[in-house]
């Protein structure tokens, strides 16, 4: 961190190579678009090596976490401005093409773990933007309460109470989803 600080690249390219898998999950969990969520991985690191000397110490993960929420933020606020619909956009299950299955899993269970992870995506982004980026770092990325209150700017108990209702929000949502389906049919078991 210091050499960076100090200009050298190769350094803050160390860096970027050790925490860029981390933002752009954490990126994509915010957007729910790999496309924004490259982008706002990028420009998460080129704020990051702008804005260098403005690192006051502490965990550089919570810091480097807390730039690519404000990257996700913008980008949010840039969605809602002008909303788009991509023509060129690959089916609902575009994910799945890139996944190695399981050989151990048979392909019900894997189309069940898919179709899982996919409700809790969708119920990830019905939450608040605020109780997303606390469960996202929390539960996801393993960051500490006190990290988090780092990262996004807040109290301890805020971040505590973010979480708490955060959570209890996608227990509603996924219950509520668990209950859709055993009412189809088509889904009974």
């Amino acid at each position: 961190m210091e050499r960076s600080r100090a200009g050298d690249v190769e350094s803050f390219n160390a860096l970027v190579e050790t925490y860029q898998g981390q933002v752009y999950s954490f990126c994509l969990r915010m957007l729910a678009s790999r496309e924004e969520a490259e982008d706002a991985a990028q420009e998460t690191f080129l704020s990051a090596y702008r804005h260098l000397a403005g690192f006051r110490g502490g965990s550089f993960r919570a810091w480097l976490l807390r730039i690519a929420a404000n990257a996700c933020t913008d980008e949010l606020r840039r969605r809602r401005r002008r909303p788009r619909v991509s023509l060129d956009a690959p089916s609902n299950d575009s994910s799945a093409a890139l996944e190695v299955p399981d050989q151990a899993e048979s392909p019900e269970q894997r189309a069940l773990r898919t179709e899982l992870g996919r409700q809790i995506e969708a119920a990830l982004m019905e939450l608040p933007r605020d109780q997303r980026q606390a469960v996202i770092l929390c539960d996801l990325h393993g960051l500490s309460y006190e990290e988090i209150g780092e990262s996004t700017g807040s109290s301890l108990g805020t971040v505590k109470s973010r979480i708490s209702r955060g959570r209890a929000r996608l227990r509603e949502l996924l219950v509520v989803q668990r209950e859709l389906l055993r009412g189809n049919p088509r889904h009974s078991g």
